[in-house]
């Protein structure tokens, strides 16, 4: 089994990031007000590594 991504809802604030670069894997849950991983076993790598880096409270990563 290889890596996957996972958000620390915790550490979610909310703010669109991931969804906003990578729509494929991450979306926002209104209703609980953070953000979602909808696809954990991946997309495009680049994007969900560029989603890991631009999200404000480091609450994306990739679990092995």
């Amino acid at each position: 089994m290889g890596r996957r991504v996972v958000i620390d809802e915790d550490a979610c604030v909310f703010c669109g990031t991931c969804a906003e670069i990578c729509p494929e894997v991450f979306r926002l849950n209104e209703e609980r007000q953070k953000s979602e991983v909808i696809k954990p076993e991946g997309g495009p790598a680049d994007l969900i590594q560029e989603a890991i880096d631009s999200c404000p409270a480091a609450a994306i990563r990739w679990e092995e």
